[in-house]
């Protein structure tokens, strides 16, 4: 199980079976693994085609590759491949001279776990595209079309999410309220502007009303002189009906 190889010392080797410089090593690592007690190191061995994942994550592109795990800390072997050397680079602790694998490309990181994922799934297709092609009759062109639309309704799916993640954390203009970031800086001066428009307004009404009141004084000058003229205006003369009658 992966979680092991992150305690204790181990002695990890990554095969194929169809790899003939993995069946050249053998021989010599099985007599290594018979030193495994004495030496206090666990010694394993990973087929590469039933594993994936634990391949991946050590992103294994040569065979054999042998890896040297010690509490968390991964080191690639790259000496020898015999007994007597595996012997004396555990005994003599020679991977202290080694440099560790980055903590960012550890088989440990997320993005190793990452790439483990990716390798498991590939494997996972490929078990699915043989069961469609020998169990169910399906012919590899029918696979392959099962497989594209899969992955055309996974990615329309996908898509639809990230847009409904994106609208949510992060919602369109015409949703938003509208801001001012300049307000607080314009609080002061548009007071001030109201404030004078009061002001200029109230000052407009006074000279109205002083308007008005000088207009209905004219007025009643101009009223006072035409009575007093209309009073003193001799009356035109009348006749007496009694003096006409008779």
């Amino acid at each position: 199980m992966w979680r092991e190889l992150l305690q204790g010392e181990w002695m990890v080797e990554f095969y194929a079976p169809w790899c003939p410089a993995c069946q050249n090593l053998q021989p010599e690592w099985e007599k290594f693994a018979e030193w495994g007690e004495d030496l206090e190191v666990k010694i394993a061995k990973v087929d590469v085609t039933e594993q994936p994942g634990l391949s991946g994550r050590f992103i294994i592109t040569a065979l054999p590759t042998i890896y040297h795990c010690k509490d968390g800390e991964f080191r690639r072997y790259q000496g020898a491949r015999t007994k007597t050397d595996f012997i004396n680079f555990i005994s003599e602790q020679e991977w202290k001279s080694i440099e560790p694998v980055s903590s960012w490309f550890g088989p440990s990181s997320f993005l190793m776990s990452s790439m483990s994922a990716l390798f498991q799934l590939s494997m996972w297709i490929r078990h699915c595209h043989g069961y469609l092609t020998e169990n169910v009759g399906i012919p590899v062109w029918g696979s392959y079309a099962v497989f594209a639309l899969t992955t055309l309704f996974s990615g329309l799916i996908l898509g639809l999410i990230m847009v409904f993640l994106a609208d949510c954390i992060c919602p369109s203009k015409r949703h938003r309220p509208p801001q001012y970031p300049h307000s607080r800086k314009l609080a002061p001066e548009s007071a001030q502007l109201l404030k004078k428009l009061d002001e200029e307004q109230e000052a407009d009404e006074e000279d109205i009303s002083d308007d008005e009141t000088e207009g209905k004084e004219v007025s009643n000058r101009s009223s006072s002189p035409s009575a007093l003229q209309m009073d003193s205006s001799p009356l035109p003369p009348t006749r007496c009906t009694s003096d006409l009658n008779s």
